[in-house]
């Protein structure tokens, strides 16, 4: 399962395991997330926020917490907290989402 933390007031976002929803290669919720994360890890870095973040990503693991807040890392974290609860919601046997605020 993956299980995904979210907290404000600093924001931190830590997502972390495998779905288990097929076998490797073939699991579409694991891509999904992967695909969610690391899209959001490389426009915080295009963008040039990746001073404002702790940022680390490897396989089966992604964590970010801003160190400084902006309106484009805003909206690139609101992005990605939408689309894993969205993925929550589809696969709920899955991911599961905690929140601390």
């Amino acid at each position: 399962m993956i299980k995904a933390w979210i907290k404000t007031n600093p924001t931190l976002i830590k997502v972390e395991g495998h779905a288990g929803y097929d076998r490797s290669g073939k699991d579409i919720v694991c891509a999904s997330v992967s695909t969610a994360v690391i899209l959001s890890a490389n426009l915080i870095k295009r963008l040039g926020e990746n001073e404002k973040v702790l940022l680390h990503v490897e396989e089966g693991y992604f964590l970010v917490e801003v160190k400084e807040n902006s309106s484009t890392i805003t909206a690139i974290l609101d992005n990605l907290i939408w689309t894993l609860e969205e993925l929550e919601i589809q696969y709920p046997k899955y991911i599961k989402i905690k929140k601390e605020g």
